[in-house]
């Protein structure tokens, strides 16, 4: 962990985790879903490089009176093997979303497949795709 603006960054991704070998390239997204939707708040998801730490916010959009089921949440780092995330940002995931104040991310290319369900069974997956600077 490391001290940025007086608060302690809590790290996402290690340094081992990063270089890991990259995933296969099977991503797989359907087309028109009615199940909920997934906005990358924070980073803006327009830029092209961020610094870490910065803060993680992912807004989870419920559809049709559905309630998001926080139990099914993942958030997978996408490498050889997968790494599952979620118990980092636990602290911060409420049906609403996932809000981590200072995550802190290794530099270089990194992509997090975020995905939920929601109470009629509905699924959406995302990807976020991260390009960390120092």
């Amino acid at each position: 962990m490391t001290m940025a603006a007086g608060v302690l960054a809590t790290p996402l991704i290690t340094e081992a985790e990063a270089k890991l070998p990259a995933a296969e390239k099977t991503i797989v997204t359907r087309a028109i879903t009615r199940g909920p939707g997934i906005k990358v708040v924070s980073p803006d998801p327009s830029a092209e490089k961020i610094a870490s730490p910065f803060q993680l916010k992912i807004a989870f959009e419920p559809r049709g009176g559905a309630k998001i089921d926080t139990s099914t949440v993942k958030l997978t780092y996408l490498k050889t093997p997968n790494i599952e995330l979620l118990d980092r940002v636990k602290g911060g995931l409420t049906e609403s979303g996932i809000d981590m104040s200072k995550a802190e991310v290794p530099e270089g290319q990194h992509q997090i497949r975020v995905s939920i369900q929601d109470s009629e069974g509905r699924q959406t997956s995302a990807i976020l795709k991260l390009n960390v600077v120092r």
